[in-house]
């Protein structure tokens, strides 16, 4: 059974192949909320946002050495391209560099990356 991770933040009223590729099984979905529990409302919606921009919510997306719903370089996620991989590492990458998803939106606003 796949779940679809986006529902928790909005449902979207057309389907796209980056929705599709959003899809996760039961397993995955429960450690990715897991991850997230400690995000505010503000922060779930500030790393929505991002990963809408970067990749239309695709764990699959693709752009040279980026890879992922986030678009992280492929050295950071060290071979895991799991979407569990990719939402843990996204959120250490985050904290690390802005401290919260919503310094990284806002510099992403004023850069058009993050």
């Amino acid at each position: 059974m796949a779940t679809d991770v986006t529902a928790n933040f909005s449902a979207q009223s057309q389907v796209t192949t980056a929705q599709a590729s959003s899809k996760v099984s039961a397993s995955q979905a429960k450690k990715i909320a897991k991850i997230n529990a400690n995000l505010s409302k503000n922060q779930k919606a500030a790393k929505k946002w991002i990963a809408k921009h970067e990749s239309g919510y695709s764990y699959t997306a693709r752009n040279g050495n980026c890879y992922g719903r986030y678009q992280l370089l492929k050295s950071y996620l060290h071979g895991d391209l799991s979407p569990v991989n990719q939402e843990k590492t996204a959120n250490k990458y985050v904290s690390g560099r802005y401290g919260t998803w919503t310094k990284a939106k806002k510099f992403w606003q004023n850069h058009h990356w993050y």
